[in-house]
């Protein structure tokens, strides 16, 4: 099932730890609905402008959630997020680029990048008809997860 131009069901929802768990991850006909937003507002637009686009997480069961010890609130859980990189691009680049590009993004977090290594991290963003416009930065600290306000231009 095609849920934008270039990115299909298979492709959001494909997770290498469900299928060697055996966990379930289908999502309902909301979540698609959601993931074709997702799609069409965020991926397709970063795919348009940057050529193609590897999704390496989006929809995740609540199943898959608990497994990887992901937040069972997390909007990957709803189909409204995906973590991503485009190959060849910074990926605070890529943030950037989304930030002051496209309109619907709500939440987008520069995962565990290092200034000066540009294929560090990843990129998370969500869509949101209601957008929060939250632009954070993840990092390790003491062996947990932090989250900090991107404020100014950190590259």
């Amino acid at each position: 099932m095609n849920l934008s131009k270039n990115f299909t069901l298979k492709e959001l929802t494909k997770s290498d730890f469900a299928i060697r768990n055996n966990i379930p991850n289908e999502p309902n006909m909301d979540q698609i609905v959601k993931l074709k937003e997702l799609c069409n507002k965020i991926l397709q637009p970063v795919r348009n402008h940057f050529g193609p686009v590897t999704v390496t997480s989006g929809f995740r069961s609540p199943e898959l959630c608990v497994k990887i010890g992901s937040s069972l609130n997390s909007q990957h859980a709803e189909g409204m997020a995906a973590d991503f990189e485009v190959a060849g691009v910074d990926n605070a680049d890529l943030a950037y680029w989304i930030k002051d590009n496209l309109e619907d993004w709500d939440q987008m977090i520069l995962e565990f990048y290092t200034l000066g290594e540009p294929n560090s991290g990843w990129v998370h963003c969500s869509y949101s008809d209601k957008p929060r416009k939250q632009f954070l930065r993840a990092f390790k600290e003491g062996g947990k997860t932090k989250y900090k306000p991107i404020i100014g231009d950190i590259r």
